[in-house]
Order: C-alpha cells, then sequence, then structure tokens
C-alpha cells in the first residue's frame, strides 16, 4: 500500500480506536504480546538479515540498537503488558468545577486520533509506539529507518496476528511500506489525515520534521546530556553515576555526552575518572571511553583536546566531552548555551547546590545524585514511552498514555441559558 492508503485507512478505523474500552484494548494488548512471543523466530531471522546489512555502516553502539535476541523481544512483550496493566486515561477527567449557575464542567482526556511517528533503527520503538496508541484509543502510522525495515515489519505482522485474533481492525496500527524520503514528507504534510506526529530519532531526523511539517509535531529526542560534578560531591558516587550514564548503552537518547567538573576538585577527580572511564575499561577488554578535554581538563589528564563542536554533539558512542567549571552558577550556564533540554544531573551534598540546578536548569528531566539514564518511560512507571518530549508545549519529557492525549471540555447543565 501507499502511504497515502494506508493514512486513508487509519483515518477511517479512528472511531473504532476511541470507541473501545478498556477491557476490549487491554484484550487486544495481551493478544499482541503473545504474538510477539509466539513469532519471535520469525522476527530474530528478520532481524538477522538488518543487522548483516547495516555491518560496517553503522557504530558498534548504533548496531546494538539495531539487534534483537530473544530477551530484547520478550522484553518488548512484557512492554506491552506493562501498558495493558495501566490505567486507561481516555475519558478520565482532570478538573470538575460547577459554576454558580448550576453549569457542570468536566476537563476530560481524549484521544489524538491519528498518530505517526518517525524513527530510526530501534525496531523496538515498533511493539512501544504501537501499545502506547492502541491503550490511549489512537491509530498509529508508523515509519521506521530502511536499516531496521524487515525487523520492523515483522514485528508489526505478529502485532497485526494478535488484533486479528480478537477480533479487531489491524488497520489500528500500520507500519509504513515505503521507506525513502518521500514517505516521511508525505507524513509531515498529511492535512486532514494525521494529527500529531512525533519524530524520534537523531538531530537530522527532527530538525527535518521541525522544518518541514504542515503537521502538528512534538519535539524529541536529541540527547546532548550533562553531568556536574560539584566540589562537594561523594567522589565514589560520581563516578558510578557518570559511568552508567556514559556506558551502559551509549547509543540511547538519555546517554550522557558532556561532564562538567568543578574547578576545585577537578585536579583530584579527573585522573580517578580517566582510571575508570579509560584505563580500567581496557584493562577488562571493555571498549574505553575517549575523553576529549577543554584546555584545563587537558592540563591534569592526557586525552583528545576538545574541538569546537564537542560540546554541542550527541556523539552516541563511547565518547565524552570534559569542561572545567568555576561552580554550579557556571554549570548552569553552560548547560543553557549548550543542552538540548533532555536531561541533565548534578552530583552533590549541597542542598543549596541542589536546589540551585534544580531551578536554573531548564531540561524536561533533572537529577540530583542519580544517572541520566533514568529518563525512560518504563523507568518513570510509564510502561514504555512514544518518546522523550524535548519542548515546553503540550508534552515534555517521556510521553506516556495521557501525553497522547488531548483534551475537551463537557459540559452538563438543567436548562441553563445565557
Amino acid at each position: 500500500m501507499t502511504t497515502l492508503e494506508i493514512l486513508k485507512s487509519a483515518r477511517a478505523v479512528r472511531g473504532i480506536a476511541a470507541g473501545l474500552d478498556t477491557e476490549r484494548k487491554n484484550q487486544a494488548l495481551e493478544a499482541m504480546a503473545a504474538a510477539l512471543e509466539r513469532e519471535t523466530a520469525q522476527i530474530l531471522a528478520a532481524n538477522m538479515q538488518d543487522v548483516t546489512a547495516a555491518q560496517g555502516t553503522m557504530s558498534a553502539s548504533l548496531l546494538d540498537r539495531l539487534q534483537l535476541n530473544e530477551s530484547r523481544i520478550k522484553a518488548m512483550a512484557e512492554g506491552i503488558r506493562q501498558v495493558a496493566a495501566l490505567p486507561d486515561p481516555v475519558g478520565k477527567a482532570v478538573t470538575r468545577t460547577v459554576r454558580p449557575n448550576g453549569l457542570v464542567i468536566e476537563k476530560r482526556l481524549v484521544p489524538m486520533g491519528v498518530t505517526a511517528v518517525i524513527y530510526e533503527s530501534r525496531p523496538n520503538v515498533t511493539s512501544d509506539a504501537a501499545a502506547l496508541a492502541l491503550k490511549s484509543g489512537n491509530v498509529c502510522v508508523l515509519r521506521g529507518g530502511k536499516e531496521a525495515y524487515r525487523s520492523a515489519r515483522a514485528v508489526m505482522n505478529a502485532m497485526k496476528h494478535g488484533l486479528i485474533a480478537v477480533g479487531l481492525p489491524d488497520q489500528l496500527i500500520n507500519l509504513v511500506e515505503d521507506t525513502t524520503r518521500q514517505s516521511a514528507q508525505e507524513l509531515m504534510t498529511a492535512v486532514g489525515l494525521v494529527d500529531v506526529l512525533i519524530p524520534r530519532g537523531g538531530a537530522g531526523l527532527i530538525r527535518a520534521c521541525v522544518d518541514n511539517a504542515r503537521v502538528p509535531c512534538i519535539q524529541t529526542g536529541t540527547g546532548i546530556c550533562h553531568v556536574y560534578v560539584d566540589k562537594t560531591a561523594d567522589i565514589d558516587m560520581a563516578l558510578n553515576i557518570v559511568e552508567n550514564a556514559k556506558t551502559s548503552r551509549p547509543g540511547v537518547c538519555n546517554a550522557e555526552e558532556v561532564l562538567l567538573v568543578e574547578r576545585s576538585i577537578a585536579p583530584a577527580f579527573l585522573p580517578l575518572l580517566k582510571q575508570r572511564l579509560v584505563d580500567d575499561r581496557a584493562a577488562a577488554g571493555k571498549v574505553p571511553v575517549e575523553l576529549r578535554l577543554d584546555t584545563e581538563a587537558a592540563a591534569i589528564i592526557p586525552g583528545t583536546p576538545a574541538g569546537e563542536t564537542d560540546f554541542d554533539t550527541e556523539f552516541l558512542d563511547y565518547i565524552l566531552a570534559v569542561h572545567v567549571v568555576e561552580n554550579v552558577e557556571e554549570a548552569a550556564e553552560h548547560i543553557a548555551a549548550h543542552s538540548t533540554g533532555h536531561s541533565e544531573s548534578i552530583i552533590t551534598r549541597s542542598e543549596e547546590n541542589a536546589k540551585y540546578f534544580e531551578s536554573a536548569v531548564d531540561s524536561a528531566a533533572v537529577y540530583v545524585n542519580a544517572s541520566t539514564r533514568f529518563t525512560d518511560g518504563g523507568e518513570f512507571g510509564l510502561g514504555c514511552e512514544m518518546g522523550i518530549s524535548t519542548q515546553r508545549l503540550h508534552a515534555r519529557g517521556p510521553m506516556g498514555l495521557e501525553e497522547l492525549c488531548t483534551y475537551k471540555y463537557v459540559i452538563r447543565g438543567e436548562g441553563q441559558i445565557r
């Protein structure tokens, strides 16, 4: 089917999606999860084709994002079941007011409608997005990257089999077949067919959607995340957090890309950092982190001199830019100048500095003494997420069920006239 045909088909079942009760939606989600597990062999075979084709064309960390195995497919199925277990947001009264004239005014959550998602090399986004869209009463139209198309198609086929098994139209969840730029452009300009567009991927994809979309677009994803080590920080805690934020999965948007260190502790802290992220990892047979150092840091430890763009780059790799700052105020100023508004963390034992950082840093997620890697729908108790919104309007941070809803006012009266 062409992209336009898929959009028209999705639009035709928008009312069905919005009208499903909670029990019916949960039944469908359970069937989708079971179908993923049942068709694991087919999904893995398709994924192997994608991974083989991608060898030598992307970094190890991005290849890891693309690759599936039995445990990851099981986790995808479990993610769908977690969404089924969450409260249904549709129809929820956000506010209820009784006016002096007796009118009862409720602000209720309702589905967005047709939700289009453009994403890149992460097959698990296919199941996450489909589950969240269905539970929130939306119809999804997903457009994955060409490097993961076979995997996404196998995942989508399995979930469609689950819908059909419980008597629901499989047009409730859709995957665009065309992986060229033309299909992305069609989604961006599908006025009257797409109610909201969510791009989920790298800076280039986000920028293209924000610049070219004629349909409502929610900016997500790009994460130049910072960790600031304050002079009062517990050093062991700081090393553990920095290592986790940078190396646990460097190819994801909540991974740390920039480390800020207060000047007074830099001579003591930076050699320990190099030992942990470079020397110890190399000795253990792990990929060492390349430290890209500003002038002050380079005078303390060896590394790669930081270039002009290193503090404005989402590396998605084992690379960490390091900058020495005077204090928490300068750290906040640096973050304001270079952050993408995703996730930032301060490591400190000073309550005063923690509170300053919380108020001065304007990002979707601001941490005190914790890794940025927790910015995730599952970790926030949302089951999974449609993306991490880095904008201020409508949704911010991990987008779960309620963030996939808009609202309407329902007013009840007894004959009142104005």
